[in-house]
């Protein structure tokens, strides 16, 4: 912000002040508490005439009738960049979070739950966007012959995460051709990415067709519709809207109704998670910030977390502005740090 030139120590004091005192107890703070609060021996009017100024540079306002002040957006942005100091986890919380990150689970099911984890210790909307690029691959595929053009694909993905769905073929098959496409591809492509099984498949689909034997050709039909039909990654999972409606400030029913479609919708909250994807550290959007309006009155904390030392997604919280920074960003953090190391431990 251009204006932190005029912007002096004491206002920072004041400032910090202000706005801790109101993320407590989420009521305008007026001069003579703000003199108090900041121990600067100050009269509550060079308290008044600082509140002013801050007030001049667009980090705090006044609502409507109070005589006491809140902060901006662009407040909150000055406290967090500058004023905060942000303290290493308490030793009790980091001991529940470790309890909390369950072991021996499939990737979805860790990331299920890091969304409730997350919104249980915050009491805030928990939300982890489900990686894009997870390695999905390929232990071993089975084909089932069902009546009318229906097959059974069962679907083995990494070591353990099983996949059953059916497809429609354009013709019905025999157990024995469906067996023998099933050969073919478990020994083309064992072990390779889904996205390097689709492609291989899409490169041979490409070459002469002819010289290819219809058991190849099958395969190749069977493998590439279970293959475009596996749970693409991708999405997001949110825990916890309902702990919004305990902030006051979210308390207007047409703003919750509206944040409550957006978590339904999830493209604008993908959206802010894709950008912090593409930041790679901790991202903090404050009030408008965001882009979206059904977001003004909140704030999303973001961390990556990592899968073979890239970063594959991320999670955080959202809640209102006045929120705890301090504890917030290393509870997001942490979390991030615990996911990842869980998903890269050995199976």
């Amino acid at each position: 912000m251009s204006s932190h030139a005029t912007f002096g120590q004491r206002s920072q004091v004041l400032l910090k002040a202000l706005i801790e005192r109101y993320v407590r107890e989420g009521q305008p703070v007026g001069s003579r508490t703000l003199a108090d609060d900041s121990r600067l021996q100050l009269s509550p009017a060079t308290v008044r005439n600082i509140m002013a100024e801050l007030e001049d540079l667009g980090l705090i306002k006044s609502p409507h009738t109070s005589a006491g002040r809140i902060p901006t957006a662009s407040g909150y942005r000055v406290f967090v960049d500058t004023l905060l100091t942000v303290k290493p986890l308490a030793h009790s919380e980091l001991r529940q979070l470790q309890e909390q990150i369950p072991a021996d689970v499939t990737p979805d099911e860790l990331l299920q739950s890091a969304s409730t984890i997350l919104s249980g210790i915050t009491r805030m909307a928990g939300v982890v966007m489900l990686p894009k690029r997870l390695q999905l691959s390929l232990r071993q595929i089975d084909f089932l012959p069902l009546a009318e053009k229906k097959v059974l694909v069962i679907l083995v993905i990494n070591s353990r995460e099983v996949q059953n769905r059916i497809i429609h073929t354009d013709r019905n098959y025999s157990a024995a051709e469906l067996q023998q496409a099933a050969n073919y591809i478990n020994q083309h492509f064992t072990g390779k990415s889904l996205e390097a099984v689709r492609e291989g498949i899409v490169r041979e689909m490409s070459m002469a067709r002819d010289s290819m034997s219809q058991i190849m050709l099958t395969a190749i039909e069977m493998a590439d519709k279970a293959i475009s039909e596996a749970k693409q990654p991708g999405g997001c999972v949110v825990a916890g809207q309902t702990n919004l409606m305990n902030y006051a400030e979210m308390g207007d029913v047409d703003k919750l109704r509206q944040l409550f479609e957006a978590f339904n919708q999830q493209q604008s909250i993908l959206y802010l998670l894709d950008q912090s994807i593409i930041a790679e550290g901790m991202q903090i959007f404050i009030g408008e910030e965001s882009g979206y309006e059904v977001f003004d009155d909140c704030s999303v904390i973001t961390a990556p977390y990592r899968l073979a030392g890239e970063v594959v997604g991320v999670l955080g919280v959202i809640g209102p502005t006045r929120m705890d920074y301090e504890r917030m960003i290393p509870i997001v953090d942490v979390t991030a740090r615990l996911v990842g190391a869980a998903l890269n431990s050995p199976e």
